[in-house]
């Protein structure tokens, strides 16, 4: 198992949207993965918890990784969890090109 520390920086925490996005790259991983944050924990495959935790920015998290490639796959959710999502504030066509990016990482 692997534990990283993680800043949020989206200036309105991890709400439904970056939650989303969050939970799309989860899927993809096989193994067992939790965030530790100041208000509880949550497993990273559920929305509902991740979203309840009420991640805002600045709040420090914990993620912890066990599984195939762990090292690499938490480093790529602190990633996520550090990323300056923007939502809703930038166009719709910047927003959608900066999301694909994010998207096709990995």
């Amino acid at each position: 198992m692997i534990e990283r520390t993680a800043t949020i920086r989206n200036g309105q925490g991890i709400h439904c949207r970056p939650s989303a996005l969050i939970i799309k790259e989860v899927c993809r991983y096989p193994g067992w993965m939790r965030v530790l944050g100041p208000s509880g924990q949550a497993d990273l495959r559920s929305l509902l918890e991740l979203v309840s935790l009420g991640l805002a920015k600045g709040a420090h998290v914990r993620i912890r990784v066990s599984g195939p490639d762990e090292q690499a796959f938490c480093s790529r959710l602190v990633e996520l969890f550090e990323t300056y999502f923007d939502f809703p504030s930038l166009p719709a066509k910047t927003r959608a090109r900066s999301v694909k990016v994010l998207l096709s990482h990995g």
